[in-house]
């Protein structure tokens, strides 16, 4: 017997979302065809872009606790940022355990040094010359440039002006310590605020983990996508950010090799 129209667009409404669901969980369940043995706590659609590029990294600071570098390296991480300095007397008490750590299970690894905006940037740029080591082998360095509302000695933001000097002084300085172009990391709201149109000779590491870098930076080339900060990967335990490079396995072996 056939349902009256008004019985049947419940019925028809409630079969439209199953089938939406439905698509939904198959997609997420594709979602990583390059690395199924990493996920996400808290997973955003509107990064979903980001697991298609199959050069796959983390980053990782003194939060991470211990971590099984073999584990990490074993679930397909091909490089690793690890935080060293911060401001003028700050090093991470898990660094150099961590950098040998990756350096032995084979991950490319990089050190980066986080800006205090409340410190000289001579101070900061002879900080990190003595703790972030040189070695002919890392990826190039880091500069971590955001701003710090929640820090209690140093929340407050500095000039524009005063903000691109101190950038463009610590990054004259890791290069020259390193031989190598640093990389920069930022995320939106700075990169509005302070580097929108500057340094475009420098390689980008954006943080967007709602959307793709495109719709949230504007004029602004990216090559490492920190797409959310909630990932799950085998050898750490809770919550490490994930990272995505921009390019194929063949750019990223000539990045290595800094030709590109």
């Amino acid at each position: 017997m056939s349902l009256p129209m008004s019985a049947r667009r419940p019925m028809l409404r409630r079969l439209a979302v199953t089938s939406l669901v439905a698509l939904a969980l198959v997609a997420c369940s594709s979602i990583d065809t390059f690395y199924p043995d990493k996920g996400d706590r808290k997973p955003h659609p509107g990064v979903a872009k980001a697991h298609r590029y199959p050069i796959q990294g983390i980053d990782v600071s003194r939060w991470q606790g211990d971590i099984d570098w073999a584990a990490v390296r074993r679930a397909g991480t091909q490089f690793v940022f690890i935080k060293a300095t911060e401001g003028g007397d700050h090093i991470d008490p898990s660094f150099y355990k961590n950098w040998a750590g990756a350096r032995a299970a084979g991950i490319p690894r990089g050190a980066y040094h986080f800006v205090y905006w409340c410190r000289p940037a001579h101070e900061q740029a002879q900080w990190f010359r003595q703790h972030i080591p040189n070695d002919p082998d890392a990826l190039p360095p880091v500069l971590d440039v955001e701003w710090n509302g929640h820090s209690k000695t140093c929340p407050q933001k500095v000039p524009r002006e005063v903000a691109l000097e101190k950038i463009r002084l610590m990054l004259a300085e890791l290069e020259a310590h390193t031989g190598k172009r640093p990389i920069i990391y930022t995320d939106i709201t700075f990169h509005q605020e302070v580097l929108e149109n500057e340094l475009p000779g420098y390689h980008f590491w954006l943080r967007s983990v709602a959307a793709e870098p495109e719709e949230r930076y504007n004029n602004r080339r990216w090559s490492f996508w920190q797409f959310t900060t909630t990932g799950r990967v085998p050898g750490v335990t809770g919550d490490v950010d994930r990272n995505a490079f921009y390019g194929t396995a063949d750019m990223w072996e000539k990045f290595k090799k800094g030709e590109l």
